[in-house]
């Protein structure tokens, strides 16, 4: 065996491995059912300076999707799963938090630089996703 198969079989035992894989899949869903939403409501619905508006919107359709997948899927086997509505209220948190930062890179991108709405869409994925999987894991699904 040589040491790149060693690497690989070692990241396969991981479990935590397994959850970046099964989160990046997950959130790549949510964020392709952000964009169906935020896209449409920046170019037809708000204005290029008021695009940030359409963050919360997108943001409410994809976070009901997240929670089923990253619940049911992402995080299978790690931690426990509270009955009634504590750790969907901990998921809703943390999810407002990574709308806070999107909508904060969102608003930076239009209403500060004048961007095209589309533009700042991905760096502000990007760091939603690594802040809300640190919370996920440690706070919700814990």
């Amino acid at each position: 065996m040589t040491a790149i198969q060693r690497q690989i079989e070692n990241w396969r035992s991981n479990p935590l491995f397994g959850q970046l894989i099964r989160f990046g899949i997950s959130g790549g869903i949510s964020t392709l059912i952000y964009a169906a939403v935020y896209s449409p409501l920046t170019l037809f619905v708000f204005r290029k300076e008021h695009a940030v508006w359409a963050v919360p919107f997108a943001f409410a359709v994809a976070v009901t999707a997240g929670y089923f997948l990253h619940s049911r899927w992402s995080f299978k086997g790690h931690g426990g799963r509270t009955p009634g509505g504590k750790q969907k209220v901990q998921f809703v948190g943390v999810q407002a938090t990574g709308m806070a930062l999107n909508a904060l890179i969102t608003w930076v991108g239009t209403a500060v630089l004048h961007l095209n709405p589309l533009i700042p869409l991905l760096p502000a994925v990007a760091l939603a996703t690594i802040v809300t999987f640190i919370l996920n894991r440690w706070l919700v699904f814990s």
